[in-house]
């Protein structure tokens, strides 16, 4: 690769080397590719809905020692599995198989799994239309169907 041209007429070829070199970066790659995107079962949006298909627990890892309670779910926009936590104390007599919820990411560096529950990486925040952590704390009844 030789030197870049400079001169009144230069701007075409400079922006076209500008562009091919680019491709050597690689978020820019990341990014123009969609690999993250394509990669996330939530496809890059912030929350999407699901329906529970059983509960699970997951042992944290070490040295904490629970069982965090979780759900497999099945998202209704592209049909994936993926298992999210549910937060709060008892959260999980307020979730039912078939059951429709909204998840959210778990706050994780990148995008990924955070504290000690291995592999989840998003988190339940409503239940058929209805806010998880009003359910928990009593303020509110989950509507019968």
């Amino acid at each position: 690769m030789g030197k870049s041209p400079r001169g009144l007429f230069a701007a075409r070829q400079r922006r076209k080397k500008r562009q091919r070199l680019r491709w050597s970066d690689k978020y820019y790659k990341r990014r123009v590719l969609m690999l993250d995107e394509k990669a996330d079962p939530l496809g890059g949006s912030p929350q999407a809905r699901g329906i529970v298909l059983e509960k699970v627990g997951i042992e944290s890892k070490q040295p904490n020692s629970a069982i965090r309670k979780c759900v497999r779910l099945q998202l209704v926009k592209n049909g994936k599995q993926i298992t999210a936590f549910l937060p709060g104390d008892g959260a999980l007599n307020y979730v039912d198989e078939h059951d429709e919820v909204l998840v959210q990411g778990i706050g994780g560096s990148m995008g990924r799994a955070m504290g000690d529950i291995p592999g989840v990486r998003w988190t339940v925040f409503m239940v058929n239309g209805v806010a998880l952590n009003e359910l928990v704390l009593g303020r509110k009844e989950k509507p019968r169907r």
